[in-house]
């Protein structure tokens, strides 16, 4: 069976290897984890983003940059492409772990949840587990874990502290605003998932989502990078799955269907004082879905690209 954290480390050598190239910080905690800034001291960039985005997906996909016009605006746009849609966007880069060891608190995606199974109930649905010697940890965080909370992840992935890679990144920095538009095929899959989908059934999956410009403001910078899902976002998926559902789903799952559509995220979340877990449950979706049946080939499309909403949201 393949190995997601044996494939992701492949990347996190690269990054590693070229620590300059990538402009980013390597460093190592005194009980032997390995700490890679991409963002938060370090300058990071594009291309470390990309590096990010398939560190998160366990090294199951691919991902480019392009260019794409919205209307009247051009944005550079990443794609993401996978065979393994299941395992490397639910099993990997959802961010279902939440790390808490004291004041240190940061939701964590990435392939070290295939060896904790965070959430178990995930690797159950998807009936995968990892058991690589090496564990790879992408955690969203402004500030860098201790030796106390490298101790707690590698107990739980049950690998030894040194064998611990942490991969840091925050929304205000241009390598995280890459891979949360990086998630764009995840959100969407997560969103069929929430309506019913078994995810398993999800043959391939791609998808394309707008990249935002930074802002130092964490909470406005994660706002846009939202709107770049919800109004950018596109996600193809190829379902074995019957039509009459598909249907279903190309109706409920885009933005489209939120209660709350052609508002800013950065409006959303002040109306509830910035608490996600008050957000309508289909706030968590992208903006257009394109799902395919492989047994007919049939190809329902619900949702739409809105260019003025990201016009709105580039100019908060």
């Amino acid at each position: 069976m393949v190995s997601v954290n044996r494939l992701a480390m492949k990347i996190v050598n690269e990054l590693i290897d070229h620590q300059e190239e990538y402009r980013i910080k390597v460093e190592k905690l005194s009980c032997g984890a390995t700490i890679i800034d991409t963002g938060l001291e370090a300058a990071g960039g594009y291309l470390t983003g990309l590096k990010l985005t398939e560190i998160c997906l366990g090294g199951l996909a691919n991902c480019w940059l392009t260019y794409q016009t919205y209307g009247d605006i051009e944005l550079p746009t990443i794609v993401v492409a996978t065979d393994h849609p299941a395992l490397s966007l639910l099993g990997c880069q959802l961010a279902g772990w939440m790390v808490k060891v004291g004041s240190f608190f940061a939701p964590s995606s990435g392939p070290a949840r295939a060896l904790s199974l965070k959430p178990k109930k995930v690797f159950e649905k998807i009936g995968y587990k990892d058991e690589h010697s090496e564990a790879v940890i992408v955690m969203e965080t402004n500030k860098k874990p201790t030796d106390e909370v490298a101790q707690k992840v590698a107990a739980d992935c049950k690998v030894d502290p040194k064998n611990l890679y942490m991969v840091l990144t925050t929304t205000a920095s241009m390598a995280g605003s890459v891979q949360v538009s990086g998630r764009v095929v995840e959100t969407g899959l997560y969103r069929l998932e929430f309506l019913g989908l078994n995810p398993n059934k999800v043959v391939f999956a791609s998808g394309s989502a707008p990249i935002m410009p930074p802002h130092p403001d964490v909470g406005i910078s994660t706002a846009k990078e939202e709107d770049a899902l919800l109004y950018g976002g596109v996600g193809s998926y190829v379902i074995d799955e019957e039509e009459a559902k598909l249907q279903e789903y190309a109706t409920k799952a885009p933005a489209t269907a939120w209660p709350d559509y052609g508002k800013t995220s950065y409006e959303a979340l002040k109306a509830v004082s910035f608490d996600w877990s008050k957000l309508d449950p289909s706030f968590f979706t992208i903006g257009k879905l394109m799902l395919t049946s492989k047994k007919t080939g049939k190809t329902y499309i619900g949702g739409k690209v809105n260019p003025e909403m990201l016009r709105k949201s580039i100019e908060l």
